[in-house]
């Protein structure tokens, strides 16, 4: 007995759902982005946005939710040097964190500042703003930020403790503030990226396996407020997270062998 293709793609969905517990699974994303590192969405612009992370290109990368690239952008005058995270602001600008430090020998970061990305078409060229470590502070591995009353907020991804670190949404070169190291308890709680929601009230911290939900702050010292952790029941490499409104965001992973290099939704209950 044949089937209906679409029957057929129906029960496909369907087993690659079943191990990724309360992820909903969306698409698969294009076989050309093997390391998508960050997803983020831009007010007026109907794609998702993502990057590769260091060894890849300088390039921006609009999907549809089919997980297709609808956009190549090539951002002409900046390096890879190991870009880790995307947030934007409510005028459409995106904004590329490069400030992955595997080794733990960097003492020059870099936010790339994408004017009205949505209007882009194959290339453009970045505006900088550039930080470096408080007095005292060890180069440490940064692979999340977000935008949050003209301030970005940088956490490092550590084991025992990590870091929160302010700059502010300048162009220059600053020294960044550092506003509190944490420990979110736990053998495996290395951050990987991060997002805030469009009023400001939650954020979120992604996790191979879970995340945490931060609310009711009234500092940006965040972790006064409310921690929860919401596992997957699903462990992979992921790498971004983003809201898609103030109750569900998108998550994607990095492909690893047959794993990973998909797109989904949580739902934030």
């Amino acid at each position: 007995m044949s089937f209906p293709s679409k029957y057929v793609l129906f029960i496909i969905l369907m087993l690659l759902s079943c191990d990724t517990g309360k992820l909903t699974l969306i698409a698969r994303l294009d076989h050309a982005l093997d390391e998508a590192s960050a997803i983020e969405t831009v007010i007026g612009s109907p794609l998702l946005w993502t990057i590769e992370d260091a060894g890849n290109k300088n390039h921006i990368y609009g999907i549809d939710l089919k997980g297709n690239i609808i956009k190549n952008i090539d951002v002409r005058n900046a390096k890879n040097e190991d870009w880790e995270d995307l947030t934007s602001d409510p005028l459409g600008n995106l904004y590329i964190g490069d400030f992955g430090n595997n080794n733990r020998k960097r003492k020059h970061f870099t936010i790339y500042k994408i004017s009205h990305v949505k209007d882009l078409a194959q290339e453009t060229h970045a505006e900088t703003i550039h930080f470096k470590l408080p007095k005292g502070i060890a180069s440490e591995d940064f692979e999340a930020f977000f935008l949050l009353n003209q301030n970005f907020y940088i956490f490092s991804k550590e084991n025992e403790k990590s870091l929160l670190l302010k700059v502010p949404n300048t162009l220059g070169t600053h020294i960044a503030q550092l506003v509190t190291d944490f420990n979110l308890k736990g053998k495996h709680h290395k951050i990987t990226s991060a997002a805030v929601s469009r009023n400001g009230k939650t954020i979120v911290l992604l996790n191979h396996d879970k995340l945490w939900r931060l609310t009711d702050f009234n500092t940006d010292n965040f972790f006064d407020g409310t921690i929860e952790v919401l596992p997957f029941d699903h462990s992979s490499q992921k790498e971004g997270i983003c809201f898609k409104d103030d109750r569900t965001v998108y998550i994607t992973d990095e492909l690893n062998h047959s794993e990973g290099g998909r797109l989904y939704t949580f739902e934030l209950h």
